[in-house]
């Protein structure tokens, strides 16, 4: 099953909490993005946020790449204070290839992701042909506020960082 995860974190070591994420999916990963240091979206009253996007291809379900991911914030040690507040890891499922969900736990794809520039540039730095609900993502990156694609910054690949 071929998955686009998006990785972010604003507390802590940012970039070695993302690369457990890299390490953990280090077999899977078919594409990966630079990764970009990126302003908190809807609480911004925190630390700017550094953010990647992989492409991954697993041989489970997506309940259990999303317990996956999940384990990986534990180990973080993630607190869910408060909504879009600070995390030492996030690990989200954006959209699985040829699978959608809308339940309580799962749903696929992210529905905010087709507005949020720290998910879609990250996604196309990673795949230039990406497609988010029949919609390229190349489309929706170049309809999101100039402002918002300019306050983005690439920071380099996780190999380099």
């Amino acid at each position: 099953m071929r998955a686009v995860l998006s990785i972010g974190s604003n507390m802590d070591d940012r970039v070695e909490l993302l690369r457990t994420v890299f390490e953990e999916f280090a077999g899977d990963i078919v594409a990966a993005s630079p990764v970009y240091a990126t302003p908190p979206w809807g609480v911004t009253d925190q630390d700017e946020f550094l953010n990647a996007v992989l492409i991954v291809d697993v041989d489970e379900s997506p309940k259990e790449l999303l317990r996956r991911g999940q384990k990986l914030e534990e180990a973080a040690e993630r607190v869910r204070v408060r909504h879009w507040g600070p995390r030492t890891l996030d690990v989200d499922i954006v959209d699985i290839e040829g699978y959608t969900s809308d339940d309580s736990e799962l749903t696929v794809p992210h529905p905010y992701a087709h507005e949020r520039a720290f998910v879609l540039i990250p996604w196309l730095a990673a795949d230039g042909g990406a497609r988010l609900s029949g919609e390229g993502v190349a489309k929706r990156v170049a309809a999101l506020d100039p402002k918002e694609r300019a306050d983005i910054r690439r920071l380099g690949m996780m190999e380099e960082l």
